[in-house]
């Protein structure tokens, strides 16, 4: 027994090693620069320890956008994308015979570059010298105000920019639903289809539990990628995110390392780490609802 042990423990050192190196001690050292205060990057000195970088960025109006902005993103792209995906897998289930075209045609999103998709949505919702763009033809149609989606109002261009998350990360969960229904054994449905259930409950009380800890999974991971969210907001507004106030946590944290006004790694280095234990709130939280409403 033991010999088998350590045959298994020489055969997790590669992972183990890699999640140190590249996982635990990143997280360790983030963590202990964001109490460093005053530290230059320079000369790698500090003036002291204390919680004066968190206080600093709860104060921060640009964190405090990026942190409003990244919330609504959240709240709003997760449910949206992961019911309309459902919906969508659901409906390619039921046709059998353009299944694979489909689900081709669905994924293209994913695997294309996301700069690209953001110059085909700047098309879509920019006004030009030329046009008003596509979608404000659409409206003009209807006999509404053309709006400037891009340089225009706040609630524009987070309708814009919801609108894009979805769109990009609706592929991948299509794909894992659909498969996640191909595997439903259809002896439930047909002994369900006996005893006259309708399609309604049938959805509820079978296929919707088969198919739980996939929704789960892609729950958990809509969470936590739209947390992370940074490249989508410069595709769409470009760099400046934060006069254009469409910043993001990730993107608070890059400036502040790397931005014009950057340079301050403890500044970024504790808005990391409040990050860090938003998405681990959450992810505890959901980890406590799934042990009713998943099922293994």
């Amino acid at each position: 027994m033991e010999k088998k042990n350590l045959k298994a423990w020489l055969y997790l050192l590669p992972a183990i090693l890699f999640l140190g190196i590249f996982m635990v001690y990143p997280l360790i050292d983030v963590f202990i620069y964001s109490f460093e205060e005053g530290f230059n990057s320079s000369s790698q000195t500090y003036s002291g320890i204390g919680i004066y970088n968190y206080s600093y960025i709860l104060r921060d109006p640009y964190f405090l956008q990026a942190l409003k902005n990244t919330f609504i993103l959240v709240m709003i792209t997760v449910p949206v994308s992961t019911g309309l995906a459902l919906l969508i897998s659901v409906g390619l289930s039921s046709i059998k015979w353009l299944k694979n075209l489909f689900q081709t045609v669905y994924f293209l999103p994913y695997v294309t570059n996301t700069l690209a998709v953001g110059l085909v949505f700047m098309i879509l919702f920019k006004p030009t010298a030329y046009s008003d763009g596509l979608i404000n033809l659409i409206l003009g149609f209807f006999g509404m105000s053309p709006v400037d989606f891009i340089d225009g109002p706040y609630w524009a261009k987070m309708l814009v920019l919801c609108i894009y998350t979805v769109w990009v990360v609706m592929p991948f969960k299509i794909l894992i639903l659909t498969s996640a229904l191909a595997s439903v054994n259809r002896n439930y449905y047909d002994a369900a289809r006996v005893d006259g259930t309708s399609k309604g409950r049938i959805f509820r009380k079978i296929t919707l539990p088969m198919i739980s800890p996939m929704l789960f999974y892609l729950v958990i991971t809509g969470f936590i990628g739209a947390f992370k969210a940074y490249s989508d907001a410069v595709a769409l507004f470009g760099t400046e995110l934060n006069a254009a106030e469409m910043n993001t946590i990730v993107g608070y944290v890059y400036d502040m390392l790397y931005g014009e006004g950057g340079g301050f790694p403890s500044y970024a280095s504790a808005a990391a780490i409040v990050l860090f234990a938003i998405v681990l709130t959450i992810t505890v939280i959901n980890l406590l609802i799934s042990r009713r409403h998943v099922h293994y």
